[in-house]
């Protein structure tokens, strides 16, 4: 018999709401998950952690799983004592929390997610058709981020590409919708690969480069009004034909549609040729975090379960195999940027939101 209990409790962390997601128990005639372990999550990865087959998987390897999930930055201010691991979705904040925890060694990094552009396809077009994209497909294909950086600097507006007269619901400033980078890890990382560009090619790391940068990055955050602090929310929007037609999103949310299968007509994705990945890390905390880090990286139900929610896990890129003409196999083509360390990118994030 399988007993699975979902999102069942919200907790009060740090003056923040976090929603604590029990990966339930699993017994069966054959045995009984034997060790509890206790973790914050990244909240992208609480339907991974709730799906009943992800439940059963763990379960026969003997762990029941308790998550509470959080916004990845916000678990620096966490008092994470007596949790076994924590998982935020992107290195640098887990490189914080090793650093505070004592944690040494190389910290897991199960599977990771790049970030794209989804598009209303007549948005795709028209910045295919003025030099801002390229597409491959009817559904995928890249955007020039050294372009659209440019006509974002110059407060570019839809009505001066040519085109996108014919469209209605292409008009004022264009910009990418992402979410509030200063509590947000998607939101963060469109900053990184931004300032990225901006900075010629490489990481910011000083004031210096954090004064270059600014002007841009403050009219990509600003002009988005107010910004969302889940990545799961804009897309919601956007999928369901709300919002801005360029949104700023993770590929794992994309897949995992897929995967339910749902197929948009009208979207396409845009991988920035100048991205960043959302590399979910692991901060092991006890033996049994560690132990559960390993089963993730390396349990082949696990990774397959991990690729089915659209996650990548690390290695094999064929184990990512898509049907659809909507996501990249391989990330050919794309190049990945450096992320700041958590310091700069905090003082990024305050500096844009002005």
């Amino acid at each position: 018999m399988k007993r699975i209990a979902g999102i069942v409790l919200a907790v009060l962390l740090i003056g923040g709401v976090v929603a604590a997601v029990v990966a339930g128990r699993y017994d069966e005639d054959k045995g009984t998950a034997t060790k509890t372990v206790r973790m914050v999550i990244g909240s992208e990865k609480a339907e991974y952690f709730a799906d009943p087959e992800v439940v059963k998987a763990l379960a026969a390897k003997g762990y029941t799983v308790k998550a509470e999930t959080s916004g990845s930055w916000a678990m620096e201010g966490l008092d994470l004592k007596g949790y076994d691991l924590a998982f935020p979705s992107s290195q640098a904040p887990a490189v914080e929390l090793a650093h505070r925890y004592k944690v040494h060694g190389t910290l897991p990094r199960p599977f990771y997610s790049p970030l794209v552009v989804v598009a209303h396809r007549s948005a795709a077009e028209v910045l295919a058709a003025n030099g801002l994209a390229t597409l491959d497909t009817e559904h995928r294909g890249t955007l020039k981020m050294a372009a659209y950086l440019d006509a974002a600097r110059h407060d570019r507006t839809w009505q001066q590409l040519k085109g996108a007269g014919k469209y209605g619901e292409l008009s004022g400033t264009v910009f990418i919708s992402s979410t509030d980078p200063e509590s947000s890890n998607s939101g963060a990382l469109y900053l990184a690969a931004a300032s990225y560009v901006a900075n010629g090619g490489r990481v910011v790391a000083d004031k210096a480069g954090l004064g270059r940068t600014e002007p841009l990055l403050q009219k990509l955050v600003t002009v988005q009004g107010a910004q969302q602090s889940s990545s799961d929310a804009v897309f919601r929007d956007f999928v369901s034909g709300a919002g801005n037609p360029l949104v700023w999103v993770y590929e794992s949310q994309v897949a995992s549609l897929l995967a339910g299968g749902q197929q948009p007509g009208d979207l396409v994705v845009l991988y920035p040729d100048t991205t960043v990945n959302s590399d979910h890390t692991v901060v092991p905390m006890t033996d049994n975090g560690k132990a559960l880090a390993e089963l993730l990286s390396t349990d082949a139900q696990l990774r397959k379960l991990a690729v089915r929610h659209g996650f990548r896990p690390q290695g094999a890129a064929t184990e990512f195999a898509s049907a659809t003409t909507y996501l990249k196999q391989e990330l050919t083509g794309v190049r990945q940027a450096p992320v700041p360390t958590s310091a700069v990118l905090h003082e990024m994030a305050r500096r844009a939101r002005g």
